[in-house]
């Protein structure tokens, strides 16, 4: 707590007796209760919080703008194959990332035929701004499939777990104290290889390796939730144990679970990237953020741009999230003020 934050404790005011009040008073007390936490819960509540921290607010927008590009470009690579017209595939990039040019070798970035020279050429001529946006709709599309196939994942076995307990909650939970005890990169390394190269492979390593965590979660959401009034008065009403976990448990749980896996999206980037940096899961045919700064290492650091503005990218996007994930978290647990 900083020495500004004391001093505003310090001279809040006591609280003031409410004097005389009618029972029209506490209705009247209770609507305008309810209607601010509605409001609260709007998406303008929380834009509004977003923009008042400035941190936050910039790794929102630059959220926004990597989502919205590798959506765009995504459809249009979709459409490319789909009409078996390649060109689709670059057609809003500067130019053919996958085209050689030997014209073009190894120049600096800068602002010359801008903006395909922005982030400078490999050493095939290749434009790495081109190439970095062309990538976008993989570093988008992996973190979003491998984090909700882990919360779907972790909801069934965690609520399973916590709810029923006994030998469920014994199988279920060594299984995945097994999974946790071997560092995660290692593990993804050997499932992506017995799986095989390619994008694909690489998504199942990463799901298979990434539930554990949420299923813990979902466990420990259970066993505070399942004591709760509303779950016992259910139980009462004859509601079975299905009926319970769908209805109850998992609404509940879900708030401090997604504020996490927004936090942990950055996470995953990180990760896939890191793999694709040594070259697993890797195509020739298609551009990845990890994978060229992995090329970029050989010319090192004479041509320093191509390792490490793809790096940077990859740095930044990773913090937007973690930024985001971590004022969302700080609203869940009730640290920050509404």
């Amino acid at each position: 707590m900083s020495f500004k934050s004391i001093l505003d404790h310090l001279r809040r005011r006591p609280i003031e007796a409410v004097g005389n009040v009618t029972v029209e008073d506490i209705g009247t007390m209770d609507e305008k209760k309810g209607a601010r936490k509605e409001s609260q819960g709007s998406i303008s509540f929380y834009l509004h919080f977003f923009i008042k921290d400035k941190p936050a607010f910039a790794g929102l927008v630059l959220i926004v703008a990597f989502l919205g590009w590798a959506l765009i470009e995504g459809i249009m690579q979709e459409l490319a194959g789909l009409l078996h017209a390649p060109a689709y595939g670059w057609m809003l990039i500067p130019s053919n990332p996958l085209a050689l040019n030997f014209n073009n070798v190894l120049l600096r970035p800068s602002l010359g035929n801008f903006p395909n020279f922005l982030f400078g050429t490999k050493s095939d001529g290749q434009s790495l701004f081109a190439r970095i946006l062309y990538a976008a709709p993989h570093d988008a599309l992996a973190p979003i499939l491998i984090v909700g196939s882990a919360i779907l994942i972790g909801m069934f076995c965690g609520t399973a777990a916590g709810y029923f307990g006994g030998w469920i909650d014994e199988i279920i939970m060594r299984t995945t104290d097994a999974f946790l005890s071997l560092p995660g990169l290692v593990l993804a390394i050997a499932v992506a290889v017995l799986l095989g190269s390619g994008f694909t492979s690489l998504l199942y390593a990463l799901i298979i390796i990434w539930w554990p965590t949420y299923s813990r979660f979902f466990r420990a959401q259970t066993l505070a939730l399942r004591e709760k009034g509303y779950v016992e008065a259910s139980k009462l009403s004859g509601a079975g144990p299905l009926r319970i976990l769908v209805k109850h448990i998992i609404p509940n749980s879900i708030d401090p679970i997604i504020a996490y896996a927004t936090l942990d999206l950055g996470t995953v980037i990180l990760t896939y990237s890191a793999l694709a940096f040594l070259g697993i899961g890797v195509s020739f045919n298609y551009p990845e953020w990890g994978s060229e700064a992995s090329f970029g290492l050989g010319d090192f650091p004479g041509d320093w741009w191509w390792a490490i503005i793809p790096g940077v990218v990859i740095a930044l996007v990773v913090i937007a999230f973690t930024l985001v994930g971590d004022r969302l978290q700080d609203l869940v647990s009730g640290r920050m003020n509404y």
